[in-house]
């Protein structure tokens, strides 16, 4: 009995030796690449400035900066004008509100202190394979915010965070696409 015990556990083992070594050469082939998110052919991209609806002109130049930089890094690609690239990523900003979510009494009893302030954005954002001419990603409505303490930091601050949060996003978002 321990004998036929021995070698069903024997064969048993064999075969789940043999399964994890098809797993480990068949996954030799398998690589993973800077740039994933995005279709092979996609080697440039374009980032258009986005349109701006709200009143902070310098919202544009901010968020077009941060992705002209990073985007092509997080995706592997260079960055091309909007006649030859492969695909273009363009926007619009559609509102942009600094809130007080958080307060307290003030010392005096007299009215409220703000503790931290909170940067929020939206924005429609879309990026587009040129070469197959359709719509990779978009977002009608994607809404960041950036948060900042009242007493130590600047609303900059909580916007530089906002804007990092957008860019994380639409990697995030692309990505999950394919």
């Amino acid at each position: 009995m321990w004998n036929r015990i021995r070698r069903i556990s024997g064969s048993l083992a064999a075969s789940i030796a043999g399964a994890g070594l098809l797993l480990v050469l068949g996954g030799c082939n398998y690589t993973f690449q800077a740039g994933a998110g995005l279709p092979p052919h996609v080697r440039s991209v374009a980032i258009i400035p986005f349109d701006n609806e709200t009143s902070r002109f310098e919202l544009t130049q901010e968020i077009h900066e941060v992705l002209l930089q990073e985007l092509p890094r997080q995706f592997g690609v260079r960055t091309g004008s909007e006649e030859f690239a492969e695909a273009i990523v363009r926007g619009r900003i559609r509102n942009y509100s600094v809130d007080a979510p958080s307060y307290r009494q003030a010392p005096d009893g007299r009215g409220a202190e703000v503790l931290e302030r909170q940067v929020s954005m939206t924005v429609e954002i879309e990026i587009i394979d040129r070469v197959n001419n359709m719509i990779l990603w978009d977002n009608s409505s994607l809404s960041v915010r950036g948060e900042y303490l009242e007493a130590s930091e600047l609303e900059e601050d909580g916007r530089r965070l906002a804007i990092q949060r957008l860019l994380q996003n639409v990697v995030d978002g692309v990505q999950s696409n394919w």
